[in-house]
């Protein structure tokens, strides 16, 4: 660990957040960060496990946060993490899903569970059809059958 060349690789960043990204980036370990910024390990590792959370949110596919705690509250109301909130795109006001599997409580966003559902409807409709169209046929046949018997 050269700290001229670390000043190097430092120079003109501002937060400490940035010169321990770039230190990383660099190569070096997280306790040889530490060491060298006058920080505890756990701070090193805070922001590069958060920057490592957020890329990973961003990313399409499997959404992944850093584990949070959470404190249940009065009347049992529980405050989601902001990360947690953004991960999955809900916000105040929105509706939300709840189910329970075994002993653990899962949160969806509405929208999540429409897809799932219709994901699940489609393995029943043939490809090409139109349920929309059925329904207007449906009802138009069953109009015409009420006219007669009039």
């Amino acid at each position: 660990m050269q700290p001229s060349q670390i000043d190097q690789l430092i120079r003109g960043l501002s937060s400490v957040s940035d010169k321990i990204r770039a230190l990383d980036r660099a190569g070096y370990a997280r306790a040889d960060i530490a060491k060298y910024l006058g920080k505890r390990y756990q701070h090193v590792r805070n922001v590069l496990e958060q920057d490592k959370a957020r890329r990973a949110a961003a990313s399409p596919g499997k959404l992944s946060v850093a584990p949070a705690k959470a404190r249940l509250g009065g009347e049992g109301r529980i405050v989601i993490p902001a990360s947690f909130r953004e991960a999955i795109g809900v916000k105040e006001g929105d509706v939300v899903f709840l189910r329970l599997e075994g002993r653990e409580i899962h949160l969806s966003p509405i929208g999540a569970v429409t897809q799932r559902v219709r994901a699940l409807l489609r393995e029943f409709v043939p490809p090409g059809t139109s349920l929309v169209d059925e329904l207007i046929a449906e009802r138009r046949r069953e109009a015409s059958r009420e006219s007669d018997d009039e």
